[in-house]
């Protein structure tokens, strides 16, 4: 934990801005589909009955109220009343979220169990970029860093989102989305000094070519002290971060737009007696084009390239990803709203063992991953009940082909009550981890037992039920009910080979988890907005008979 020395005139200084600022809080949840000039001239009740849209779901805008799916939405005004400082930090604000601090630089974050040093079965995209690691399926988040003033809002799926987005969202997908640079527009600057946040500096400017071209620039520094251990003792954990980067809209007409945006960041994780070393680069483009009212088609591609050289575990790894992809959606006889697409992703890995104590054979490898979906959204009874039925097919360098199926309902009896419920199949594709990882017996005393990666690993399954109740009985209340049931497959082991010195890693375990969510947002004043939630949740896991 940080130790943080809160003197008296700290707390005085805290309690001017406090009151200085109070009345300048707006707490209206909004949807992002106005355009900002709209927004400033409705009042605070208008701001409030307005819809919140989402589209982590399905891949296309749609009511939050009536989402077939247990979401909860972070919108960027939560943000920053929150004074939150990063990423992990401002994840929080979602109480369907475990979110783990492991030292001053380290999270792991993830729903419904499974939340270890390796959290692997939670998907995590920015603006549509994918940000997981083959290296282990799972995401380094001190690699991820978003200027949180330009975040637009933060939408959080607990529980499979297999259709939409495939293999690793097989408890819940993150989706981050940042403002337009229509919207950001002006000069921003932000800088402050703490004791664990040691250092902080931030600039943002936004501009415009003509009146359908904007653009921003930005830059980001950080200086993060040293965590403590619960004995007082000091951590070395200490880190700095720098970021920058770009975003341009273009709206080039009223059928077609494009979104061009790019980041670059270089890290220091320092841990005695050396540091540890982050960078990456990477650029997204995407285009928008209407067809009609009723059909739309996008076309999206991006480049990301990472590096780490971590230290303690004497490996480095870098990763080089090519992503393209495309959707199409369209209406048929208004009762059928189909959409369907395709993607290519290339993932070239290398890793460097600087030991022969532990390492990845191959060193380098080459991940390609093929993958479609398509989904049919059926609506009856004017709309009220609507049935979603898809599946996603992908293939892999490591099992080939996966099918992920699944079937969702909503239906929305009487004007802000949804009963929803889904059936559903994931999986967890094998990551390098997996297959590749390799601790040999050393040929001299101590002799130590070896890990072997296991070549046949196969993907680890889930078939989920869920049902759930989203309600808001008055305009200053509202509330959600998810409920689950999750039947799990093929879950990692390490086991020890008969007769041998040797640890395979296995897909030896299966097991159920169940829970409840609950969560809610209440208006209690003007100015005062409280929310929360409740996590009920029993993981039962045990080893196949034929396992050890």
């Amino acid at each position: 934990m940080a130790k943080n020395n809160f003197s008296f005139n700290n707390l005085l200084v805290f309690l001017i801005l406090y009151l200085v600022l109070l009345p300048c809080l707006s707490l209206g949840q909004v949807s992002t589909d106005l355009p900002i000039d709209t927004l400033k001239k409705l009042s605070l009740e208008e701001l409030m009955n307005i819809e919140i849209t989402v589209t982590s779901v399905s891949r296309q805008p749609e009511k939050l109220s009536e989402v077939a799916s247990a979401i909860q939405v972070i919108t960027r005004q939560d943000i920053l009343r929150s004074g939150a400082t990063s990423l992990p930090e401002a994840l929080r604000l979602a109480s369907n979220l475990q979110v783990s601090q492991i030292n001053s630089y380290a999270h792991v974050i993830s729903a419904r169990g499974f939340n270890a040093i390796f959290s692997n079965k939670f998907l995590v995209m920015i603006d549509g970029r994918v940000v997981y690691s083959p290296l282990f399926a799972g995401v380094f988040w001190d690699a991820q860093s978003v200027l949180l003033e330009d975040i637009e809002r933060i939408e959080v799926i607990s529980g499979p989102g297999v259709t939409a987005w495939g293999a690793n969202a097989v408890n819940g997908v993150i989706n981050i989305i940042t403002r337009s640079a229509k919207d950001s527009q002006g000069l921003y600057l932000s800088a402050s000094k703490g004791t664990f946040l040691e250092n902080f500096g931030a600039a943002r400017y936004g501009g415009k070519i003509s009146d359908n071209f904007h653009y921003r620039i930005y830059a980001q520094h950080f200086d993060r002290s040293n965590t403590f251990f619960p004995q007082d003792s000091l951590n070395t954990d200490k880190w700095r971060f720098t970021q920058t980067g770009f975003r341009s809209d273009w709206q080039v007409n009223s059928a077609n737009s494009l979104i061009l945006y790019g980041n670059l960041y270089f890290g220091k994780e320092y841990t005695f007696p050396s540091a540890s070393s982050i960078d990456g680069q990477n650029v997204l483009a995407r285009w928008t084009h209407n067809f009609s009212d009723s059909s739309q088609f996008i076309a999206q591609a991006f480049f990301d390239r990472t590096w780490r050289e971590d230290i303690p575990s004497t490996i480095s790894d870098e990763l080089y990803t090519y992503d393209i992809e495309f959707q199409h959606q369209f209406y048929i006889k208004k009762r059928h709203n189909i959409i369907w697409g395709g993607g290519y992703r290339f993932m070239a890995d290398n890793t460097i063992n600087a030991t022969p104590i532990v390492g990845f054979v191959p060193a380098k490898r080459n991940m390609p991953l093929y993958s479609s979906f398509i989904q049919d959204e059926i609506s009856l009874m004017k709309s009220k009940l609507k049935f979603i039925i898809g599946t996603k097919l992908q293939h892999n360098v490591f099992t080939d082909f996966e099918i992920q199926p699944n079937v969702r309902f909503a239906w929305t009896p009487i004007h802000n009550h949804t009963v929803w419920g889904a059936v559903s199949r994931a999986i967890r594709a094998p990551s390098r981890i997996d297959v590749d990882y390799h601790i040999p017996v050393l040929p001299v005393p101590p002799t130590v037992q070896s890990v072997a990666g296991g070549p046949n690993f196969r993907s680890e399954t889930l078939i989920a039920y869920e049902l759930g109740y989203r309600f808001q009985p008055t305009e200053k209340l509202s509330l959600s009910l998810a409920s689950f049931y999750n039947f799990y497959d093929n879950l990692y082991t390490v086991e020890a080979l008969p007769g041998t010195l040797t640890y395979q890693i296995q897909n030896g375990a299966l097991g159920e988890t169940r829970g409840i969510e609950l969560s809610g947002a209440y208006q209690l004043l003007k100015n005062w907005r409280l929310r929360g939630g409740y996590t009920y949740f029993h993981k039962d896991l045990r080893t196949k008979p034929e396992h050890t």
